[in-house]
């Protein structure tokens, strides 16, 4: 993983120094076609080695824009030289390594809350409040409906984690009845 990591830097800090103030809105545009490329038909397109890199930029435009997106020239820049290069693979970590140094800058961190129930919109933004306190920074919380952990829940914040979750209470019990 530290290889796909190292070949997605430098695409993610030249789009980064390229986008100037618009970061947010290339970081949902860089994300879109992440998706897009993660799908396995389009990988082994792109690793047809009948297949040009500008026919596999031509079908990633056509998804992009049959679902509504329009490129900015500065992502289709990057993603044409990402195919040029044959890194199509990389394209997932482009994106995350990007979306990292748009939260650098905002001073913002992106945060997993995984619970066994959905969470009405009043409590989740007090548990954003408590949190955003608890780690420090602003938080871009995005919510995952996790059954297995019977009750509580599961925050992770870059590295961190938080678990207050009945499962995980569970096995400190067990470790604790077994130690």
């Amino acid at each position: 993983m530290a290889e796909i990591a190292t070949i997605a830097r430098p695409y993610a800090e030249a789009l980064f120094k390229a986008a100037g103030p618009q970061t947010v809105g290339l970081a949902e545009q860089l994300d879109a076609l992440a998706q897009f490329a993660s799908n396995a038909d389009l990988r082994q397109l792109a690793d047809d080695p009948k297949v040009s890199a500008a026919q596999v930029f031509e079908v990633l435009g056509a998804v992009a824009a049959r679902a509504g997106l329009t490129l900015d020239s500065k992502v289709s820049n990057l993603v044409q030289a990402v195919l040029d290069n044959g890194r199509l693979a990389a394209l997932t970590e482009i994106a995350a390594q990007f979306k990292a140094l748009v939260n650098a800058q905002s001073g913002s961190s992106d945060a997993l809350i995984q619970s066994a129930f959905p969470i009405e919109p009043a409590a989740l933004a007090d548990t954003v409040a408590a949190l955003e306190k608890r780690f420090g920074r602003k938080l871009n919380a995005r919510v995952e409906l996790d059954p297995g952990l019977i009750g509580g829940i599961r925050v992770v914040v870059g590295d961190e984690v938080l678990d207050t979750s009945v499962k995980a209470r569970l096995e400190q019990m067990k470790v604790a009845l077994t130690a």
